[in-house]
């Protein structure tokens, strides 16, 4: 018999992404209905997707401690606590990057000390205002999705990142956070917007890594209207017959996908898969087929995952889709197959 798989150091957390202090500009008040549905339904994790300008103004040096969003962000702490779901506060938009495109920054993580100087910074103020919380409760995911890594010309070029660089403020960041609160669990997502891990940060101790599961893109983003030519792909199936580059999708190559990210947690690093789904104009049928692969391919590495997000076009309430035959949950449309798979995942 085949020697059993490496155990994940992470528990297997499963749960949602809810985005309401995502925006750059902007706000909604936490549900408690959300935390309490979750858990309910025996779910266990919240990624909170946060912009760190709802704190900031004009300086990203000065953090307001009395900022509206934090108050907001405070009792999203307070609700996680009182449901039994862990909570993990990851900045969206950081200072100098963001892989949103709704505000431009004024200068750049990868190139710009100043920017990676406001990234410690931030990661300072939210870690030594949450030091209180037990790291079992919370924990600190510090950039969605970097970008892919670039050779050292065309970074300098195009102002993006090299893997060399990524290091240096991620280990820049771990290390503010070490400072004001030194057992915090703190999350790495994945370079090439959370496809790829980060083998050269495996020695930083009690931190794990974040990964995705959005592929194949022609599939999981079918007509998302954020992403260039989405709306000319061919209506997906599952297994694939081709993606852009012309390869086929099947559980074989979700199998390839997350193989270095079991040789992660080989060597002892923790995985977790901040994000998953698909867009509401993926069949829902496809939708289904794809996700029960990528849950059992997930399951079978002990990595757990977040949906994304809990409310909308991912999520397992309110989602639009037109060929849902959905339930009613307390004036909510409940997608209960999404939720029956989920669940027994």
């Amino acid at each position: 018999m085949p020697d059993p798989a490496p155990p994940n150091p992470l528990p297997r957390w499963r749960g949602f992404n809810l985005p309401e202090l995502y925006g750059a500009g902007s706000f909604a008040a936490f549900s408690e209905d959300d935390f309490r549905w979750i858990a309910g339904w025996g779910f266990d994790f919240v990624r909170l997707p946060l912009s760190y300008t709802l704190w900031t103004s004009d300086d990203p040096f000065r953090p307001d401690e009395n900022a509206p969003a934090l108050a907001e962000l405070d009792r999203a702490v307070t609700l996680a606590e009182r449901h039994g779901t862990h909570l993990c506060l990851n900045l969206h938009r950081a200072p100098g990057y963001s892989v949103s495109r709704e505000r431009k920054e004024p200068f750049n993580l990868w190139r710009d000390q100043a920017a990676l100087d406001a990234f410690c910074l931030q990661w300072q103020f939210l870690a030594r205002r949450y030091a209180g919380i037990p790291p079992a409760r919370l924990s600190l995911d510090l950039l969605n999705e970097p970008p892919p890594p670039l050779p050292a010309f065309l970074a300098r070029l195009l102002g993006g990142a090299t893997r060399t660089r990524h290091e240096t403020v991620m280990r820049a960041a771990v290390g503010a956070i070490r400072a004001v609160d030194p057992a915090r669990l703190i999350l790495l997502d994945g370079l090439d917007y959370g496809r790829r891990p980060c083998p050269e940060l495996a020695d930083l101790p009690n931190v794990a890594q974040s990964c995705r599961a959005y592929e194949p893109y022609e599939l999981t983003h079918y007509r998302a209207p954020w992403m260039p030519l989405s709306g000319r792909w061919h209506r997906p199936g599952w297994p694939l017959r081709f993606d852009a580059r012309g390869r086929r999708w099947n559980r074989m190559r979700l199998e390839a996908v997350y193989a270095p990210w079991a040789a992660l947690i080989e060597r002892g690093v923790g995985v977790h898969c901040g994000e998953m789904g698909c867009y509401r104009h993926t069949p829902h049928a496809v939708f289904l087929a794809w996700m029960r692969e990528v849950l059992a391919v997930l399951r079978g590495h002990g990595i757990g995952w977040a949906l994304w997000n809990f409310r909308g076009p991912f999520g397992v309430l309110d989602t639009d889709r037109t060929d849902v035959e959905y339930a009613d949950w307390h004036g909510h449309r409940l997608d209960a197959a999404l939720l029956a798979l989920l669940q027994a995942s």
